[in-house]
């Protein structure tokens, strides 16, 4: 495998590659703590929980056995040369092992928290099954010839298709309520940097080894990056922008520095004989 040509780009590297993973791996923990603090779900699409568990299982395999087997490595250098470096590392590995724990605990909150009148969807549940069905049949045809980075591929291909698909939900959802309560915009903007900084992690190992290959050697890390940062500026375009929070107004308080007893309109005027603030009648 290529070494590294400048140890300052690969400090760069290392740096960017590790804030990816902790403001990814962060990511998660906002709406896991809404969750628990409302405890309720109502507002979290649960179709991006149940698609996104699918995607970073998927990613799980692709990055853990590209990084580990060394069998997958050879056949990798074999097809992008011997002088390219492995466009997995160890932050991948330990990003795709956090994410897949926290989503499974964010959807066995959906199994205990209050629901509301929300379900998983039979469009979704269909999707995940015709996935795994595909990577079953793939596993199957890899099997004879031992094609394994080709079945990595596929695994990263459906991650990649999960991630374009899974966010769709919740940004319709968003759009029918005209609202973003219930779903973390803290988990968005950690995304978001997530996003970018893994983006330059593989543009400083392309600029180090004067190669492009680390993007389309790995176009499922590239894709990712960009389908994550396009729907983080959706999202965070419909929480600032289209649907902000409503502010609650405090009420006018009387001379005596307390909120009335009975608040009338403008419109209409008090009716006779109601008790006012401090007990009296007025006729």
């Amino acid at each position: 495998m290529a070494s590294w040509n400048s140890i300052p780009l690969e400090i760069t590297y290392e740096t960017f590659g590790w804030i990816a993973f902790f403001s990814w791996s962060i990511s998660f923990y906002p709406q896991v703590i809404l969750n628990f603090r409302r405890k309720s779900v109502v507002g979290l699409n649960f179709d991006f929980v149940v698609l996104n568990l699918t995607k970073h299982s998927s990613y799980l395999i692709y990055n853990a056995s590209l990084y580990f087997s060394s069998a997958i490595q050879h056949q990798y250098f074999e097809k992008y040369g011997h002088g390219e470096m492995i466009p997995v590392a160890a932050n991948d590995v330990a990003f795709s092992i956090h994410a897949v724990l926290l989503t499974a605990i964010t959807l066995f909150q959906i199994v205990i928290y209050d629901r509301g009148n929300q379900k998983v969807s039979k469009i979704s549940i269909a999707t995940v099954c015709v996935v795994w069905l595909v990577a079953a049949v793939c596993f199957f045809i890899a099997l004879p010839s031992h094609s394994w980075l080709w079945l990595i591929s596929i695994f990263n291909s459906i991650q990649v298709f999960m991630t374009v698909i899974k966010y769709i939900p919740q940004v319709i959802m968003n759009f029918m309520r005209k609202s973003t309560d219930g779903f973390s915009i803290g988990n968005i903007l950690l995304d978001f940097l997530g996003g970018v900084t893994n983006y330059a992690q593989m543009a400083v190992q392309s600029i180090d080894q004067n190669s492009w290959v680390n993007f389309y050697g790995n176009i499922g890390k590239t894709l990712l990056s960009l389908v994550s940062i396009f729907f983080d500026v959706v999202f965070m375009c419909q929480h600032y922008i289209l649907y902000p929070e409503k502010k609650v107004v405090p009420s006018k308080l009387n001379k005596e520095g307390t909120e009335p007893l009975i608040r009338f309109s403008e419109e209409r005027a008090a009716p006779e004989n109601v008790l006012v603030h401090g007990g009296v009648y007025k006729e």
